[in-house]
């Protein structure tokens, strides 16, 4: 009788692992099938000559991914062959990040994204985050939600949990801004209330803005511009900014690094401004590899 009980268990359990199994690959298959239409969706959102045609194939990459992670568990899903957008994960797998944009005929940009969360039942709970940008008259001092999104391309995540009151993380942005000037952005996100928020006043040192809740940098879109994040020392690092004359301050579509470096510095939870900085071992701008429309022509 107990032999029997214990074949029977048994046979049960193997069931169980094999309908599991076959689940998980039907998820598998369906995701990878996803997967090559928004590659080739992707690809046409950078490199169709037409701006229509562009937009058309934005929206159609952006229903295309929404039925991708409705995909029970598609957060453990890499889509790794997607090369033309950004996809950021947590270094704590919380949440990661698709963002990616599109280019006007003018030279200027329309950005697109969502924040997906990582649910332990498998279901889908996400972000979308809906551009807002032109909307905004001061967007270093505006904490924004994800339905009015200061729109960037993220290639960084660094977390913040220790010694704050609000766990939040830093995002390090490219933001392709007209056809003559470029922008990169250090911004903040929580979550609170079903929402994703965005910006925080958590940078002292800014004697000209010490209440700004985000930092932006413009400038000359042919040059290039190196934020990133040094672990070692726990500092974001970034080129100064500098007109080419004193008589051409605040014409940021011609501004470019001078060779020095600034920094903030992680100190309580909080980041404090430290300017002319030595840097030995610059960290490498992860944004180049998805960001510059010119090289996702050739992906």
């Amino acid at each position: 009788m107990l032999r029997s009980v214990i074949v029977i268990f048994l046979f049960v359990c193997l069931s169980i692992n094999a309908q599991a199994q076959h689940t998980s690959n039907s998820a598998s298959q369906k995701l990878l099938s996803y997967q090559d239409t928004l590659k080739a969706l992707s690809y046409k959102m950078i490199n169709d000559s037409l701006e229509p045609q562009r937009y058309n194939a934005s929206y159609q990459f952006i229903k295309t991914l929404v039925s991708a992670l409705k995909v029970p568990y598609s957060f453990n899903f890499q889509f790794d062959s997607l090369k033309a957008i950004s996809i950021q994960a947590s270094s704590d797998k919380r949440f990661r990040i698709f963002s990616w944009h599109v280019m006007n005929a003018d030279g200027s940009y329309r950005y697109y994204g969502t924040v997906q969360m990582n649910n332990p039942d498998g279901k889908l709970q996400m972000y979308p985050l809906v551009d807002y940008t032109s909307s905004f008259k001061n967007a270093s001092d505006t904490v924004t939600t994800n339905d009015k999104w200061y729109g960037s391309q993220y290639y960084r995540i660094i977390p913040v949990i220790n010694s704050v009151k609000t766990p939040y993380y830093i995002l390090l942005g490219w933001k392709g801004n007209t056809a003559k000037s470029t922008k990169k952005v250090i911004d903040v996100l929580y979550f609170k209330d079903n929402k994703a928020y965005f910006g925080m006043p958590v940078f002292d040192g800014d004697k000209e803005n010490p209440t700004k809740k985000r930092t932006i940098f413009e400038y000359d879109r042919r040059a290039s511009m190196v934020l990133n994040f040094d672990p070692k020392t726990g500092t974001i690092i970034f080129d100064h900014l500098a007109p080419p004359d004193d008589k051409l301050k605040g014409r940021f579509e011609l501004y470019g690094p001078d060779f020095s470096y600034d920094g903030y510095k992680l100190a309580n939870g909080r980041w404090r401004l430290i300017e002319d900085i030595e840097v030995k071992n610059l960290p490498t701008d992860q944004d180049d590899n998805f960001n510059d429309p010119v090289k996702l022509r050739a992906n």
